[in-house]
């Protein structure tokens, strides 16, 4: 697949991407803390990465994730009100892999352990801002969208 993303820091932006024609834009939240690549800063790394992993495949929208499994829960803002701190994962989990070493692979940098995923959240937390903890946040039916025109292995490209 001739596939890829490219994922704007400074315009809060994910492009979908075949060969070099935009096929859709959307909008995105990365981390509040910036662009960063160690471990436990709760920063959006930079650089090429992969699709990990795709999961998530055919569940309900706003199903809940901890930990990259299903928790049969589906998320309200209810559930929300419950529980305000949390960092709620939904829908899709496009899991990402740094593919630099030194910068989003390996050792304290990797993204992959780092568990950096482009990922659904509750749908009024999306104001076009930096607020993740480091992962990539995306709108349900948006997530979904994406999640349904790419493969594992598509490239990745983040910056500022």
């Amino acid at each position: 697949m001739s596939r890829s993303l490219d994922i704007c820091l400074a315009r809060q932006q994910l492009t979908l991407l075949e060969k070099d024609r935009v096929l859709k834009c959307y909008p995105v939240s990365t981390a509040k803390n910036g662009p960063g690549q160690l471990k436990g800063s709760e920063c959006t790394p930079t650089g090429r990465h992969k699709i990990r992993a795709k999961i998530g495949a055919g569940v309900p929208i706003n199903s809940v994730f901890i930990g990259r499994r299903l928790t049969g829960e589906i998320y309200s803002p209810q559930s929300s009100a419950a529980q305000p701190q949390r960092d709620w994962i939904l829908s899709r989990i496009l899991w990402l892999g740094g593919l630099e070493p030194g910068l989003n692979r390996y050792g304290e940098v990797d993204t992959t352990w780092r568990y950096i995923y482009i990922h659904g959240c509750p749908d009024e937390l999306m104001q076009g801002v930096p607020a993740s903890h480091g992962c990539i946040r995306m709108r349900n039916t948006d997530i979904i969208e994406l999640f349904d025109s790419v493969e594992a292995g598509c490239p990745v490209f983040i910056h500022e």
